[in-house]
């Protein structure tokens, strides 16, 4: 079996899945469920100096994802310290507690969360082109406490520029990305906006949200040298792969445990471990990277043909019905045909087929 394990700053997990900071790990009850859910550490709800007001209604799945308008923790940092806190670390995980949001908030919790926490995830909420409220941050923290300190970052920048920052500033690590807005939605019956928030605004999520968090990563391990934690849209085994070839050293989820519940942190736990074991890998180390070595500066013009593997194709038609360039027809067999001077080489047909049929 492949060895799923991951140290990073000295905390030893026994895979690369956990919460992300947001309503799964709203509390110690919700992180002990983490835990028995398969887990390999535990990152807290983002707590800020005050407990925060949250609108209703606030979470809502939409079609491809989920939009929210959730924020901080709606605890007190008083009941985190005196009874969540202690709650989290009965679970013997490793602890990365979330704070925010401005340098002086972090740099006051971060000494009042030091004895619970073997790492600190630092959110400054959603940002422009300025850098300077992620550097003072770090800078606050790192002041404040020997633990190592990572800063969560959001979609909406230019992601090389404030890895690159936050790496000087002294972070320890990157978390990316945070949830991508705003956006809306609301019932077609009344106009009622699914969001309770001002405007009836609110932040997406989910599996629609997996291919900007992919190239996000793939960014930010490009541009830094320290290590990142890939979060948005991770909802199976597939997705935790996929980040970890474009670089990251582990996974957060937070969407899919609120649909599925926090099982699925085990579940993609031994989905990433069932992916190992198929393509002959022994560890994580051997996939981490893989795709930052495949990925070119150029554009390829080439024109492919799909390859047929004709016992695997059942004529189901999807190919058939999807090629815009009529390319595609089943033969007497019931086997999908691909007529070479009509196929542009699009790709579409391989990524829509269900039997892996098709190749490029």
């Amino acid at each position: 079996m492949a060895d799923i394990s991951v140290k990073l700053f000295g905390m030893e997990m026994k895979n690369p899945v956990m919460p992300a900071a947001g309503p799964p790990v709203k509390d110690g009850k919700a992180a002990a469920a983490a835990a028995e859910g398969g887990a390999g550490a535990i990152v807290t709800k983002t707590i800020s100096t005050k407990a925060a007001q949250v609108p209703r209604p606030n979470m809502a799945q939409v079609r491809g994802g989920f939009m929210n308008t959730e924020l901080w923790s709606e605890l007190p940092p008083e009941k985190w310290l005196k009874d969540e806190y202690p709650a989290v670390r009965k679970t013997k995980l490793p602890v990365i507690v979330g704070l925010g949001y401005t340098a002086d908030e972090i740099e006051k919790l971060s000494v009042e969360v030091e004895e619970y926490a073997d790492a600190l995830e630092l959110s400054t909420h959603y940002l422009g082109s300025d850098t300077s409220p992620v550097i003072e941050s770090i800078k606050a923290a790192k002041g404040a406490t020997d633990l190592p300190v990572m800063v969560k970052l959001s979609p909406q920048i230019d992601i090389p520029k404030f890895a690159k920052a936050a790496e000087k500033a002294g972070a320890d690590g990157l978390v990316l990305i945070n949830s991508f807005g705003p956006t809306m939605d609301f019932d077609i019956e009344t106009g009622r906006p699914l969001m309770g928030s001002e405007n009836g605004y609110g932040w997406l999520s989910g599996e629609a949200i997996f291919p900007l968090a992919l190239r996000a990563v793939y960014e930010a391990v490009n541009a830094v040298d320290i290590p990142v934690l890939a979060v948005g849209g991770i909802s199976k085994g597939e997705d935790a792969v996929k980040m970890i070839m474009a670089g990251a050293e582990a996974v957060q989820v937070c969407t899919a445990a609120i649909i599925r519940g926090p099982g699925v942190y085990g579940k993609i736990a031994a989905e990433i471990e069932e992916y190992l074991d198929k393509h002959g890998y022994n560890s994580l180390e051997e996939i981490r990277g893989l795709a930052q070595e495949k990925i070119t500066n150029k554009a390829n013009f080439e024109t492919k043909v799909p390859q047929i593997i004709r016992e695997k194709c059942t004529g189901c038609r999807l190919c058939i019905t999807s090629c815009v360039y009529d390319a595609n027809y089943l033969d007497d067999e019931n086997v999908i045909v691909i007529e070479k001077d009509r196929c542009a080489g699009c790709g579409l047909c391989v990524t829509r087929c269900n039997f892996d049929a098709l190749k490029l």
